[in-house]
C-alpha cells in the first residue's frame, strides 16, 4: 500500500486513516483490538483519536479511546514504531483538578491534557497532535507557543487544526511565520460526497497553496454513503438516525445511485468508491473511517488500494453537485 505524506509533517499516511472514535463506545476492547491488528496488519498505519472520546456516551468521562488504543500498544510490542498516532485537544472535557474549565487551547488546558493524552496512550511521543476546535478566547500566540514547548519537550512531533475555517487557519499560519512558532501542517475538516461545502472553496485552497495535509471525518456521511440506509425504516433505533434520515434527498439518492453505478464497475461496494472518492481529491491526503468489527477493515483497506477511472470521478461529481 503506497503512503502519502502528511503534509510537511514529515509524517507519512495511508490513504485512508483508521478512525479510534469507536474504541470504548460502538466497539468494545476486544473488537476494538481486533480491528487496530487488522488494520494495521493490512498497511493502515495511522490511528486517529481524541481525548474527548467518547465523553458523548452515558458513563463516560473521555480518554476511553485512548487508553484502548494505549492498551493494544502495550499488548503489542514493535507495533508502536510503524503506526502513526494522532489525537486532539481543546474539546470539552469538563474542569481539571483546579475547577476550572477543561477545553480549550489555552497554554494551561493544553499543557495538563497532552500529559494526559500520553498517559492513556502509553507513549513518550503524540505524533500529530490536533487542535479539535477554534478557540476565539485564546490567541494563536499562546496556542502556537505552547505546541512550540511541547515539541522541543519531544512530547510531540507535529500539529494540525480541525474545524478552522479559512480565516482561522491563516490567522494561526500568520502568527507561526511572524513569531517563528510551529506551524499547522495538517487540517481536519468534515467532507463527503454529500457534504462538501465546508472544505471545498477558501479552506481547500489555502490548504493547496500552503501543502498542508488534509485528512477528513464522516468520509461516509454517518453511514449513509454505506448504501446500507435508504428509508427512514433503515435508520430505525440507530445511533445517528437523525443525521441518516436528514441525508435521504433527491441529491441524497441520486448520490447513491452513481455509488451503485461506479461500485459495479469495479466489483466494489459504495462504502468502498465513497472513500476512495474523497481519497481521489486533489490536494487530500485521505479520509478518516472506522470500524467496529475486523470485517470492516477490508472496506477501509479496498478504498485504500483503489483506483478510480476519470469516468468514475466525473459521474461521482456531478451526482453530488
Amino acid at each position: 500500500m503506497q503512503h502519502r505524506p502528511l503534509g510537511k509533517s514529515g509524517l507519512s499516511v495511508a490513504p485512508v486513516i483508521l478512525g479510534g472514535n469507536v474504541f470504548g463506545w460502538s466497539a468494545d476492547e476486544a473488537a476494538s483490538f481486533a480491528v487496530l491488528d487488522a488494520a494495521t496488519d493490512a498497511g493502515l498505519n495511522a490511528i486517529d483519536t481524541a481525548d474527548v472520546y467518547s465523553r458523548w456516551a452515558p458513563g463516560h468521562q473521555g480518554g476511553e479511546s485512548e487508553a484502548i488504543i494505549g492498551r493494544w500498544l502495550k499488548a503489542r510490542p514493535g507495533k508502536r514504531d510503524h503506526v502513526v498516532v494522532i489525537t486532539k485537544v481543546g474539546s470539552d472535557m469538563g474542569v481539571d483538578a483546579a475547577g476550572l474549565p477543561a477545553k480549550g487551547l489555552s497554554a494551561r488546558w493544553i499543557e495538563q491534557a497532552v500529559e494526559a493524552s500520553l498517559k492513556r496512550l502509553g507513549i513518550e511521543t503524540i505524533d500529530h497532535y490536533f487542535s479539535h476546535r477554534p478557540d476565539d478566547d485564546t490567541p494563536h500566540e499562546e496556542t502556537l507557543a505552547a505546541y512550540d514547548r511541547l515539541i522541543k519537550a519531544g512530547k510531540v512531533r507535529s500539529i494540525g487544526a480541525s474545524n478552522f475555517s479559512a480565516a482561522q487557519l491563516q490567522a494561526a499560519l500568520t502568527v507561526a511565520d511572524r513569531e517563528g512558532l510551529p506551524r499547522y501542517t495538517s487540517i481536519q475538516p468534515e467532507y463527503n460526497l454529500y457534504d462538501r461545502a465546508l472544505l471545498e472553496g477558501p479552506v481547500l485552497d489555502l490548504c493547496r497553496a500552503e501543502g498542508l495535509g488534509v485528512i477528513p471525518y464522516y468520509g461516509l456521511a454517518s453511514g449513509f454513503l454505506s448504501g446500507l440506509y435508504r428509508s427512514a425504516e433503515a435508520t430505525a433505533g440507530k445511533t445517528r438516525k437523525g443525521r441518516l434520515d436528514s441525508y435521504m434527498t433527491p441529491r441524497g439518492f441520486r448520490i447513491l445511485d452513481a455509488l451503485d453505478a461506479v461500485a459495479a464497475r469495479h466489483h466494489a461496494n459504495p462504502a468502498q468508491i465513497a472513500l476512495a472518492w474523497v481519497a481521489a481529491q486533489p490536494g487530500l491526503t485521505g479520509p478518516i473511517a472506522s470500524a467496529t468489527t475486523a470485517a470492516q477493515v477490508a472496506d477501509l483497506v479496498a478504498a485504500a488500494t483503489l483506483t478510480l477511472s476519470a469516468e468514475d470521478l466525473t459521474d461521482l461529481a456531478v451526482a453530488s453537485a
